[in-house]
């Protein structure tokens, strides 16, 4: 089954977040993944708002937690942690 990484993202500082863009892309890509929606118009209808809302799809849940727990993509995650409030789920697809 599929896997989906779900990001709703506030980004406080967007020079710094740049250089989180620039390591989480090719990082997720390695293991897979493929961008449905990173950015762009939104609407919200219910909770909280956020500036960016991304999706990508993996071939499944396990490739999903590796592209997440890479030493790719923890060097990328230490320019997040300081540029944004995120919260970032993965979910097995249906």
């Amino acid at each position: 089954m599929k896997g989906y990484w779900i990001t709703l993202c506030h980004v406080t500082d967007s020079e710094t977040y740049g250089e989180y863009i620039k390591l989480a892309g090719p990082a997720i890509q390695k293991y897979g993944g493929k961008f449905l929606a990173r950015g762009g118009e939104q609407v919200k209808y219910e909770g909280s708002s956020y500036d960016r809302t991304v999706v990508v799809e993996f071939d499944s849940l396990q490739s999903a937690k590796d592209a997440y727990n890479s030493e790719e993509y923890k060097r990328a995650l230490k320019y997040s942690s300081i540029s944004s409030e995120r919260h970032l789920v993965i979910v097995e697809g249906l």
